[in-house]
């Protein structure tokens, strides 16, 4: 049983700011979790696909394929479906513990680091460029810049 104080942000404060910024950080955890799961589903495709295909410097495929897809052959994307679904916890269902703003923080951040880093071999390594990256890259650097505002704006030091 944790015993750490609650957040003001339990149902009962709708009139609460945090609320609302919790529930964006939700929505576009989802919206992340969907991408990485259709880049995961790529990630193992059998055949070639146009879905992603709009030129030899933007298909999703070379990316998705790449020997960089996998990190101790853990695929990349199904790294991105288990980081958004913390982070979707964190925002839905943990908001009211004391210690979510700093473990979004943290979170978003590692994610967001992480993005870059993908981001960097996309651009320097393989020349090519996934949307469905670059999407994902988009959603969690949202996410890290609305963790901050939680974190400062969050009556727990």
């Amino acid at each position: 049983m944790n015993n750490s104080p609650a957040l003001s942000t339990s149902s009962g404060s709708a009139g609460n700011p945090l609320r609302l910024v919790f529930a964006v950080i939700a929505v576009l955890a989802v919206a992340g979790i969907l991408l990485s799961a259709v880049a995961l589903q790529r990630h193992y495709a059998k055949s070639a696909t146009n879905f992603c295909e709009f030129s030899q410097k933007f298909n999703c495929d070379i990316v998705n394929r790449s020997e960089y897809s996998s990190i101790l052959g853990i695929p990349v994307a199904g790294i991105g479906v288990v980081g958004y679904g913390f982070l979707l916890f964190l925002s839905a269902f943990w908001r009211d513990l004391r210690e979510t703003p700093l473990r979004l923080l943290v979170a978003s951040f590692a994610g967001w680091g992480f993005a870059l880093y993908l981001t960097y071999i996309e651009a320097r390594v393989l020349e090519a460029w996934c949307v469905l990256c670059l999407a994902s890259l988009a959603i969690i650097t949202i996410i890290a810049a609305l963790s901050i505002i939680v974190r400062v704006k969050s009556p727990n030091p």
